[in-house]
């Protein structure tokens, strides 16, 4: 079987010195901190940050069968615990691996990080060997914002991709579960999924869903059908009252935010004023009051 070699990412590659580099040392000792050491197998945990939830068991097998012939190529990297075990930040296959060939010992790069690296670490070396599906990148995305405060522009940097990628991403998780785990399983491409969002309606989403599956269409096809959705429902949009118009028109100039005014019945309706952020409420109450 022809080897396949995947390169590092910056952050990962900067954790794992070559081999000439490294020196085996006992683990538990200061001096094993960014050393080759052999550590009990058993004293392993699986990294909690890392976004890859699915793995191919069939692959699984032919690195535990790959592991048994030649052993580790490529050291684990761990962080150590306060209570004597140590954490995965990279390697999680060939943890799993390495247990299936029923090995005791594994060789492995001891290294000290938070928990923002953690993440950061088993998201790049995911991305890099492409092992992620596009779900589980998202949602690896998504946590780097929400629990650690990364801007897009700040996530592309570190995973060495483009603002409007990982806004792009993270956008699919706007999805209904079903066509996420559709996406996840490779049954449709991003590309239809990114068709799919062009779409207002979730009720119309998910017949458009079906459609690509059932009908099997692919993205020229699903682009013509998504247009067509929405030039339907422009088509039926209700024409509006061109004094109701006119007053949403005085109200936006004023306020200076969109206002919508929707009637119920003859007599009575509803207006609603958009705002975006705190300050802007203040701004548009201040012009009222």
């Amino acid at each position: 079987m022809t080897k396949q070699n995947f390169g590092l990412g910056r952050g990962l590659s900067s954790l794992i010195p070559n081999k000439e580099q490294v020196a085996s040392v006992p683990a538990g000792t200061d001096s094993s901190v960014g050393q080759m050491i052999e550590l009990d197998i058993k004293k392993i945990q699986s990294n909690r940050h890392n976004p890859r939830k699915f793995f191919d068991e069939e692959k699984l097998k032919e690195l535990s069968e790959s592991i048994k012939d030649h052993g580790i190529i490529q050291p684990l990297v761990v962080v150590p615990n306060t209570n004597g075990t140590y954490e995965l930040i990279a390697g999680e296959r060939r943890l799993r691996a390495s247990k299936l060939a029923g090995l005791d010992k594994v060789p492995a790069i001891m290294r000290e990080a938070d928990e923002l690296e953690r993440l950061e670490l088993a998201l790049i070396e995911n991305i890099q060997r492409s092992d992620l599906n596009p779900i589980e990148e998202a949602q690896a995305y998504q946590k780097l914002n929400d629990e650690f405060g990364l801007t897009q522009e700040e996530i592309g940097k570190k995973v060495n991709k483009t603002r409007p990628l990982i806004s792009n991403a993270i956008r699919l998780l706007g999805l209904a579960s079903e066509i996420q785990k559709a996406v996840a399983e490779r049954k449709i491409t991003t590309g239809h999924a990114r068709l799919i969002l062009e779409i207002k309606d979730d009720d119309k989403r998910m017949q458009m869903f079906r459609k690509i599956i059932d009908q099997k269409l692919n993205i020229s096809d699903t682009s013509r059908e998504v247009k067509q959705v929405e030039v339907n429902r422009h088509t039926r949009k209700i024409i509006k009252d061109p004094n109701i118009e006119e007053y949403e028109k005085q109200l936006r100039d004023k306020l200076g935010t969109k206002v919508i005014i929707g009637r119920r019945g003859t007599k009575t309706g509803l207006i609603t004023i958009e705002f975006y952020g705190e300050d802007e409420l203040k701004d548009i109450i201040s012009k009222i009051i």
